[in-house]
């Protein structure tokens, strides 16, 4: 099984270092470690920029001690390198690198850098930068403006590390975090850059009371999802049934069916409104289809369509909301008690109804989708309030209705009764278009059939989701990405990927078109 690579606040992070030192590892060695882990990445990945001079801005407390250290290490490489101290240093540990590196570090003015390497500010940093440290952020973002590197160590400075609220910060290139990877770095990709969260020795484990929550990557995902046997048949790859595609509305399902398809799948069927079979059966020649069943039908009709057949059912990708949509997403829920994903505008009839929503799904393996603004329906909280809890109100619905929640965003939560919350932070914005939600709606369905664990299926279906935007982007700018190019990189994300080499845990590449 792959190592577990834990998802922190700043509290979490510090009480991980305390339960280390307190073990029998002295604070200045995790320091030291740090330090090596981080200069030995700096001189792998920016080789062809060293030459042309390394800054290093130390900040006052031991993320200054970290960079003092670094300093110490890359000029004992034989590399130009200064030093700009902003503030004395206020911990022992970082005094002790400090004079360290004075007394053995050869430091020089290395005038315009090439590489700058951010230390300012570590994980306990709160509020906005003041006075001398602010003027040396301005001063790194101006020099990156002019085509510097830079390199921030654990998180860029003026990043809060558990919320990710920044207004005066650095913009980095590239993010050496250590042991753990900080919530406010994954809600704030766009000052994080590339995120590379490196190992210090800190123990692999957390105390039983603590909440942190596990990164989803993809070894977490090929150690869970199932293989085919070798005599697989379209019967023992499972049997999803799609509900939705109102009238106006089919495109939705069948993105659902094709992401089900390339997610390996063996048989999908689609119901829809009965207008629009010809086009689905038309347009996704490999699925089935059949009508929604009409709202007086027998117990018996539905029963044929999802529960003599199915393995698992989706209900939603352009349902609608009609009272007959709405009739017809309550029928299928009662009279369907199998593995379930309720997606899009199946959540629309129990807006502000929680319990109900509980009753109908609690007993088997169930995951609902939202979105921000469809959880804040369910909830009865504004998007601004979702957004800004959406760790805890992922954990919270997820009792409340007895079900896993896969709440999507950037990053993506997801959250089951009595499991640790798991973070997905693949993507990019090429998944910010109308017909994305469908995609991972059919993914999730087809591992929740093949998996038959509610939890894990989500958390595989959103890493891969987003990995397939990933994929697609390669050598492309956003612009132009379209869900066929995300539907057919879909089919890729499932190969195993080379090991990172230690002491790398995890790599989250840097969003945006000029990353």
């Amino acid at each position: 099984m792959s190592r577990s690579v834990w998802v922190t606040t700043a509290a979490q992070s510090a009480a991980g270092d305390a339960r280390a030192i307190a073990g029998g590892t002295p604070s200045r060695t995790l320091m030291q470690r740090a330090a090596a882990a981080a200069a030995g990445q700096i001189a792998l990945r920016y080789a062809d920029r060293l030459a042309g001079g390394v800054a290093i801005y130390a900040g006052p407390g031991n993320n200054g001690g970290d960079a003092w250290a670094v300093a110490r290490d890359l000029a004992a490489r034989g590399l130009p390198v200064s030093v700009i101290a902003v503030g004395d240093p206020r911990t022992d540990d970082a005094r002790a690198e400090r004079d360290a590196a004075l007394a053995q570090a050869t430091l020089a003015d290395v005038g315009e850098p090439a590489l700058i390497i951010d230390g300012l500010l570590g994980t306990g940093a709160h509020g906005a930068p003041r006075a001398e440290i602010a003027g040396a952020i301005a001063r790194i973002n101006a020099a990156r403006m002019r085509g510097a590197i830079v390199v921030a160590l654990d998180v860029p400075s003026g990043l809060d590390a558990t919320s990710g609220e920044h207004s005066v910060a650095v913009t980095a290139d590239c993010t050496l975090t250590f042991g753990t990877i900080k919530r406010g770095l994954l809600a704030a990709r766009g000052v994080a850059g590339r995120i590379v969260v490196l190992d210090i020795g800190l123990s692999e484990t957390a105390d039983a009371g603590d909440t942190a929550a596990i990164l989803v990557t993809g070894e977490f995902v090929r150690d869970r999802v199932p293989r085919f046997d070798p005599d697989a048949h379209k019967g023992t790859r499972k049997k999803l049934a799609i509900a939705g595609g109102e009238l106006g509305m089919a495109g939705a399902p069948m993105l659902a069916a094709r992401a089900a398809l390339r997610a390996g799948i063996g048989i999908v069927r689609l119901i829809v409104a009965p207008q629009n079979v010809a086009v689905v059966q038309t347009a996704v020649p490999t699925a089935l289809a059949r009508p929604w069943p009409a709202h007086d039908a027998p117990e018996k009709e539905i029963d044929a369509l999802v529960a003599d057949w199915a393995d698992a059912v989706v209900i939603g990708p352009g349902m609608g909301t009609t009272a007959d949509s709405r009739r017809t997403v309550k029928r299928l829920l009662t009279c369907w008690r199998g593995p379930v994903v309720v997606d899009a505008d199946a959540l629309s009839p129990f807006e502000n109804d929680l319990p109900s929503l509980g009753a109908l799904l609690r007993g088997r393996p169930a995951v609902i989708t939202p979105h921000p603004a469809e959880m804040a329906r369910l909830t009865g909280l504004t998007t601004e309030e979702v957004v800004a809890r959406r760790f805890d109100i992922a954990a919270e619905v997820a009792k409340a209705i007895g079900a896993t929640v896969l709440l999507k965003g950037v990053p993506t939560y997801i959250a089951s009764p009595n499991e640790r919350t798991l973070v997905s932070a693949t993507g990019t914005p090429a998944l910010a278009t109308g017909g994305s939600g469908d995609l991972l709606a059919g993914i999730v369905g087809t591992l929740l059939a093949q998996m038959n664990d509610a939890h894990a299926a989500a958390a595989c279906a959103a890493w891969a989701h987003g990995r397939a935007a990933e994929l697609a982007g390669k050598g492309r700018t956003l612009r132009g990405i379209t869900l066929a190019d995300v539907e057919d990189a879909l089919g890729r994300v499932w190969a195993r990927e080379p090991a990172l080499d230690p002491p790398i845990l995890a790599e989250l590449p840097a969003v945006g078109d000029d990353a």
